[in-house]
């Protein structure tokens, strides 16, 4: 069988706007740069304020 050639992915943490916790961590996809959705932030689930809030990227 055929091996497919790994993509330029990068691991980023997600932080919260509201509370600075780094909640969530996910690939992206690097080749070709991030897209709007990603640059602006996603709705995510903040565990210590139990509800929805902004999480932005941040690298380490």
């Amino acid at each position: 069988m055929a091996k497919k050639k790994a993509e330029a992915r990068e691991y980023v943490w997600l932080q919260c706007t509201e509370t600075s916790d780094l909640n969530y961590r996910t690939q992206v996809r690097v080749k070709g740069g991030l897209s709007e959705k990603l640059k602006e932030g996603l709705m995510k689930y903040s565990p210590r304020l139990r509800r929805h809030t902004l999480h932005k990227i941040k690298r380490k």
